[in-house]
């Protein structure tokens, strides 16, 4: 896959985080702000996808227990991630 050179404005402590981050790890900075774009990429999707779960579980009737249960047990598994 082809790379794309860009250039970016960001704050200076971030910055600097981020180099002596990629420093410690041994890779390009470069690296290191591409794997944040990509996750926070896939957590917008993953936040999506959950607003869209959530809107297919409104249609059904909150009595129904197997509905509630996996709504409960869905929120414990992503509470963490946003």
């Amino acid at each position: 896959m082809p790379n794309i050179k860009t250039a970016i404005s960001i704050e200076k402590p971030v910055f600097e985080k981020m180099d002596v981050l990629a420093k410690n790890l041994k890779v390009s900075r470069s690296f290191i702000f591409s794997q944040a774009a990509k996750e926070f990429i896939q957590r917008h999707q993953n936040k999506e996808l959950l607003e869209q779960i959530n809107k297919a579980y409104d249609d059904q009737s909150e009595s129904e227990s197997l509905v509630s249960k996996m709504r409960s047990k869905h929120h414990e598994l992503v509470k963490e991630q946003w």
